[in-house]
């Protein structure tokens, strides 16, 4: 196994219930900036969370990653994904600019189309609708291009003949520009064709745990043979750097009796699969939970790990701060290090 960087993917649920450490949206969002803070001193590679509208989880993702950058200084962060449907393209501009700049460069952008909403067509009271004959996912995927464009740093725009301030010479771009961030966008992939796409478009790779079933074979299998093909796509493509692909699991070491009582009764030993909506059979990822010595064992086996230069685990963040650092803590030390991961 080569060496991979570990990074955290929060989903930032909260909830009123007592038994949960995060019981409103400021709980998640200063827990989040905490757990980020306390995953680079244990020696994790990445703080990243998921971004769902109207669900009571985090929903906008730039205040907290600027807020982490500020208090951060060396630990990649970023999202897993930000849904393009929803999507400004010259407002997320700006605004990955500016967290970028305060981070010192340290942004890692996931991005995609989506996943099933917590609404019908909630981008729709975003205000975003699509065009004559466009579907919604094709929307996302048009207004990713644009902010792709505008990332560039390249100027477009008309500058206006009496300006309220003085202009450089030429077409104005967007700003704050903060230069190579275009690199460090991920494209959420959820079927080979869209790692292709991502390839072509000059993205690096995302693939989590929920993948379109294309061959019935297990998640880890189909997931592999999806990072072969980006990868084949991006040779033929002058992109000017050597992507990067992470992949997500759920990996859960049980080395205390805190451990055991949360959740040795939850192992989930294979995948799922089944229909996410009235089109889409998809593969769910299994979960790993285990002790250290039979999880450095399964994992071994997983071809799309080794695939991936970078591993999202995903977290239980209503556990709260001190139990989720104690899980990284435990991966890096007792699953990472024997793999040879770190």
């Amino acid at each position: 196994m080569s060496t991979k960087k570990i990074g955290f993917l929060s989903f930032g649920h909260w909830t009123p219930s007592p038994h949960s450490q995060t019981r409103s949206a400021s709980d998640t969002l200063l827990q989040s900036i905490d757990l980020a803070v306390a995953a680079e001193e244990l020696g994790a590679d990445g703080a990243y969370f998921r971004v769902h509208h109207f669900a009571r989880q985090l929903g906008s993702p730039f205040p907290l990653l600027a807020a982490i950058g500020a208090k951060t200084e060396s630990i990649e962060i970023g999202t897993g994904v930000i849904d393009m449907r929803y999507e400004n393209p010259g407002y997320f501009t700006e605004d990955a600019g500016a967290a970028d700049l305060i981070a010192g460069g340290r942004l890692q952008l996931g991005i995609s189309r989506g996943s099933p909403e917590q609404v019908i067509d909630g981008f729709r009271y975003f205000g975003y609708h699509p065009a004559e004959g466009e579907t919604d996912a094709e929307m996302g995927r048009r207004h990713t291009e644009v902010a792709l464009q505008m990332l560039q740093g390249q100027g477009f725009a008309e500058p206006n003949p009496r300006p309220m301030f003085p202009n450089p010479p030429g077409l104005l771009r967007l700003e704050p520009y903060s230069e190579g961030l275009r690199q460090r966008i991920w494209w959420g992939a959820g079927s080979n064709a869209t790692a292709i796409w991502a390839a072509e478009k000059g993205m690096n790779l995302m693939s989590s745990t929920l993948k379109d079933d294309e061959s019935g074979e297990p998640l880890h299998i189909q997931q592999a043979k999806q990072i072969r093909l980006f990868r084949e796509e991006w040779q033929k493509h002058d992109h000017g750097f050597t992507p990067r692909v992470s992949v997500s699991r759920s990996i859960i070491p049980i080395v205390s009796d805190q451990d055991r009582a949360y959740f040795l009764g939850q192992r989930d030993s294979e995948d799922k699969f089944g229909m996410i909506d009235e089109k889409t059979r998809a593969v769910f990822g299994r979960s790993y939970t285990a002790e250290p010595d039979e999880l450095v064992e399964e994992l071994a086996k997983d071809t799309a790990i080794a695939e991936a230069d970078t591993l999202l685990v995903t977290v239980p963040n209503q556990l709260g701060v001190d139990y989720n650092a104690h899980i990284l803590e435990s991966i890096v030390e007792h699953v990472a290090k024997p793999l040879g991961w770190k």
